[in-house]
């Protein structure tokens, strides 16, 4: 395939801002029915999960969905899609690059891999396209139709990738929606700009023109240097534009250019931030800590833009609809961070300076799906399609000899080439008693190519080790993926079901010599999971209640053993991981204009593996796990991690949101509050006292008045300052990363 330039996208993305905007909503994906707070009833949550538009209740998959008051609410401060964490069961988002490098986890089930080719389990797709790079998975939420997370393997429908699960957005699309802007201002210098226009251009064209400005002024100060307020700040800019062609009844044609512009931070490490002995967060002094403070010494950036076109074609030629997805990605970033936290003098002991930074030069994906479905809504039904995956990745790692260095010590370049074929297909069938059944298969074929070569590097030989020549690693496999499932109704308000469900993650490379000399793979993990659920609509609409339990084994989990003495990254294989737990959801309106939302889950997620052993923390953190061997001096040793909990995976979660409208005038007085509770995660696939904790409770607040065209609310984000460490840094010292602050902020918002 020809490459595109990064200017070539730039320019054509562009263009399509000002050409004729986008395209009605597909027909076969209805808005989700009316569901005002003010009604006395629940309404129908219409979702996609199956490739076609149905009622939640009525599919046998535990799916969840992200509520229009929720979403407004935890995106109002600026938050960017790790947001989304917590908000539905068994959900976990985390980062140790910030904006651009979301790691997404379900049933506990994720990676913790910092590298710029890292693979996930989790899958996202957006408008039907799967994002699988690190970087583009973080682009940001706006101008949604619908947010879904669907738990358990999802191969046979979807993409690539997706044994644990995946989350999926649909945008407004054009003639869709109503056009509309919001602008937030909050503290810690925080603006945020979004909107949307379009509608019929004429009864065969449509457009949709949507944006985001997300700003931060710098709010940490860096007590090493003079002045105030000089880490943290952001600029996150995206916009979409969207023109739909309809030159028949029959036929509908979309046309989509995005991109997105972020100039900030990279992630902020500090330095010693664990009390020894503890996982109690700690200040520069030893004493309180403080949020906006840091001691680093090191250079902070990070840049990144995204561009994407894509076209979709569906054609209804009666019994059967084609649908073509055509989509093309190019990104590139450049992110520099303090590693070590801190300065020469500390805080606390610092072994050694660690300044290092991460480039994507270019990043091309191109996927293609053809796709054929059934439109008959009884009797036999069917999906067949083939997907194709073309992806292109050039990394370069830097290391520097000094804090505010520019000249690189070390230099390792990587190039990685994947490529991925699926043939998929699907049946259902709904017979006359109420019971649906279906069944669907693909064929997966992975292949990754990987040449990686440390270029460069003047480092003392115990550091670096010197160059490293180029070698060049492949790795493919194929596997036929499957599910099988059925739901039955056993009355009008209630539905139960089960389904099993066959996942796979293709064999994966990793290249980042930069510390270590060889380059390591992992072979393909296969998950068998087991669920069954029921689903109810109880007390005259008043009541939604559904509950999942699962069971899941995953052999040759892939994980990545990240940190240690050696600063490493290299992949392996478990021989199983087994996990089993529940989800459980409800939505109630007890009273016309109170809606109450609750969500619970048990992930339960532990590695199955007598003989696996991984390196234990540099830093000078307290291991729990048995010694494989002793550790002595500049060798910390190795231990057993069998039994253990995955890491960032949570065994409780909890989130609840309660909303409540009250008529005045022509509009209503509202306040909606919103809760995300976890329990202690662990940060490695070692346990450690230190690098783990052991709780963290968010909540929101939302005050304000709306009618039909306007919308003034006062808000406020993680309203009781929660302060909680969120990841670390175990081979230096006790470095953390923290959750984010505590906002208050007014918006105003307007549709027309």
């Amino acid at each position: 395939m020809r490459r595109i330039s990064h200017i070539s996208i730039l320019a054509l993305a562009t263009a399509s801002l000002f050409a004729v905007p986008a395209f009605a909503q597909d027909a076969a994906q209805p808005a989700p029915a009316q569901d005002t707070a003010t009604s006395d009833q629940l309404g129908e949550i219409v979702v996609t999960a199956q490739r076609r538009s149905e009622n939640l209740q009525d599919i046998p998959l535990s799916v969840a969905t992200v509520n229009d008051d929720t979403l407004n609410a935890i995106t109002s401060s600026g938050s960017d899609i790790r947001a989304l964490a917590g908000r539905v069961p068994s959900l976990n988002i985390e980062s140790s690059f910030g904006r651009t490098f979301p790691r997404f986890y379900i049933r506990g089930l994720g990676n913790t891999d910092f590298d710029l080719n890292a693979s996930q389990p989790v899958s996202v797709v957006y408008d039907d396209v799967v994002l699988e790079s690190p970087i583009l998975k973080g682009f940001p939420v706006f101008d949604l139709d619908r947010v879904e997370v669907l738990r358990g393997p999802q191969g046979t429908l979807f993409g690539r990738n997706t044994p644990a699960g995946i989350v999926k957005f649909d945008t407004v699309k054009p003639g869709k929606g109503k056009s509309y802007v919001k602008l937030t201002a909050g503290t810690l210098g925080t603006i945020n700009a979004e909107g949307a226009v379009g509608g019929e251009v004429s009864d065969k064209v449509a457009v949709r023109v949507s944006g985001l400005w997300q700003h931060r002024g710098n709010w940490v100060d860096n007590v090493s240097e003079p002045g105030k307020h000089d880490l943290e700040g952001y600029d996150d800019i995206a916009l979409r534009a969207q023109v739909e062609f309809r030159p028949t009844d029959e036929l509908k044609i979309r046309l989509t250019g995005q991109l997105r512009d972020l100039d900030g931070d990279a992630r902020l490490f500090r330095a010693n931030a664990f009390e020894t002995g503890s996982n109690k967060l700690v200040g520069l002094d030893g004493g309180k800590f403080k949020r906006d403070k840091v001691s680093t010494n090191g250079l902070n950036f990070q840049k990144l833009k995204t561009q994407n076109l894509a076209g979709t074609i569906e054609y209804d030629f009666g019994p059967a609809t084609f649908y073509s997805v055509t989509s093309y990605w190019h990104g590139t970033v450049k992110s520099r961070g303090d590693i070590d936290g801190g300065t020469d003098t500390g805080p606390g002991f610092i072994p050694f300076q660690a300044q290092s930074q991460d480039n994507i030069p270019s990043l091309d994906q191109f996927t293609q799906e053809l796709r054929i479905a059934s439109n008959n809504t009884t009797g036999l039904g069917y999906q067949a399609g083939v997907f194709y995956f073309n992806e292109n990745t050039d990394i370069e790692s830097l290391d520097f000899g000094s804090p505010t260095a520019t000249d690189p010590s070390a230099i390792v370049n990587q190039r990685q080439e994947a490529r991925a074929l699926g043939i998929f297909g699907s049946v259902n069938y709904k017979t006359d008693n109420g019971l649906t059944v279906q069944a669907g298969a693909r064929w997966n074929h992975d292949k990754k190519k990987l040449t990686a070569e440390r270029l460069y590097d003047v480092r003392p030989i115990f550091v670096g080790g010197g160059p490293v020549p180029e070698t060049t690693t492949r790795v493919k496999d194929s596997v036929l993926t499957w599910d099988v499932s059925a739901i039955q109704e056993l009355n009008p308000d209630v539905n139960v079901y089960a389904r099993v469900a066959k996942g796979y993650r293709a064999p994966a490379i990793q290249g980042r010599i930069l510390f270590d000399r060889d380059v390591s793979t992992a072979d393909s993990e296969n998950t068998m999971s087991y669920e069954a659920g029921i689903k109810t609509v109880l007390l005259d609409r008043k009541l939604r209640f559904n509950l999942t339990g699962y069971f899941f084994k995953t052999k040759d989990l892939q994980l990545s053993a990240v940190g240690g003495a050696n600063n490493a990254n290299l992949l392996l294989n478990a021989k199983a991981v087994k996990g089993h737990g529940f989800e459980a959801e409800l939505e109630a309106r007890p009273v016309r204009g109170l809606t109450l939302t609750g969500g619970v889950s048990l992930n339960i997620a532990k590695i199955h593996d007598k003989n696996l052993t991984v390196e234990v923390c540099g830093a000078a953190c307290t291991v729990t796990d048995p010694f494989a061997v002793p550790s002595v001096p500049f060798d910390p040793g190795e231990v057993y991690i069998n039994g253990n909990q995955l890491p960032q995976a949570p065994k409780w979660t909890i989130n609840w949101s309660a909303g409540y409208e009250h008529p005045v005038g022509d509009g209503s007085l509202y306040v909606f509050t919103d809760w995300y509770h976890r329990s202690k995660i662990n940060f490695f696939l070692y346990q450690s006292v230190e690098f783990s904790d052991d709780q963290l409770t968010e909540g929101g607040l939302r005050v304000g008045y709306k009618t039909d065209r306007f919308d003034v609310a006062a808000f406020g984000r993680n309203i009781l300052n929660d302060k909680s460490a969120v990841s670390g840094i175990d081979f230096n010292n006790l470095t953390a990363m923290v959750n984010e602050p505590r906002i208050w902020g007014v918006e105003f918002g307007y549709k027309f």
